[in-house]
């Protein structure tokens, strides 16, 4: 099978590129497959008739398992969680998050009632950052719920997984898109960014205007044009927006 054959082309295409991810998925292993395009929302991934691909393609049917109905669980699951800080895959258990590369902020996520809120005892999971700030996820569980350590198949398939994950969950989310919340083509200036990225940061206009050895007014110019480049209506959105666009971070 080709990476192809998993890519969405249209809503229409959606119930085979699922089913074609799914097999792909079956050929590395005996996984349960959790799978979301956008974990800060309790809206499922679906097909073009509205059914819930967790339930026609990936079998979560008993009512226990149905985490896409529990909004609490969609939101506290670890390993929703841990996608947030982390953009590469890496296994988990109730004994820690596994990657590559260590990740302090990995360190510090609760981990209580990891099997009930996971649905899994052990999981592989690969994140997928979109644009504007959308973060999606798959997990693989083993069927054998006594199974905790999941390292071997880790090194075996982390790679293969991801290479499958993002080009559906991608092309998913290009063709289920709504609505357009953001302005096309923005550009803002040098000084716009240095302002927002020190108002991100809490900085009020006259410490901005301090730092930068630029007026208050200044200072006030330059948010408030980004704002309307940005279309936003405060301040805050102001800064929302330029992040979802990444003109400004919090990385580094």
């Amino acid at each position: 099978m080709t990476l192809g054959a998993v890519a969405v082309s249209s809503k229409a295409d959606i119930l085979r590129a699922a089913i074609a991810f799914r097999d792909a998925v079956a050929a590395l292993g005996d996984y349960n497959v959790i799978i979301s395009d956008n974990i800060a929302t309790r809206r499922p991934m679906a097909d073009a008739s509205g059914a819930v691909l967790a339930d026609v393609v990936f079998g979560f049917q008993p009512p226990e398992e149905q985490w896409w109905r529990n909004g609490q669980l969609a939101l506290q699951s670890p390993m929703a969680r841990a996608c947030r800080y982390e953009g590469q895959p890496f296994w988990a258990n109730s004994d820690g998050f596994f990657t590559r590369h260590h990740n302090i902020y990995l360190d510090a996520l609760s981990r209580s009632d990891f099997d009930f809120r996971s649905l899994f005892t052990a999981a592989i999971v690969v994140p997928v950052h979109l644009p504007f700030g959308q973060i999606g996820m798959a997990a693989f569980g083993v069927a054998d719920r006594a199974r905790r350590d999941l390292s071997a198949e880790f090194e075996a398939n982390a790679d293969q997984l991801m290479l499958l994950t993002h080009p559906f969950i991608t092309s998913y989310t290009h063709v289920t898109r709504r609505r357009q919340w953001l302005p096309t083509d923005c550009q803002l200036t040098k000084r716009e960014v240095e302002c927002l990225r020190w108002a991100a940061v809490g900085k009020t206009d006259k410490e901005i205007s301090i730092i930068l050895s630029r007026s208050h007014a200044t200072v006030r110019f330059h948010i408030q044009n980004a704002g309307a480049k940005l279309d936003a209506v405060n301040r805050s959105q102001t800064v929302f927006k330029a992040a979802q666009l990444g003109f400004i971070g919090l990385a580094n």
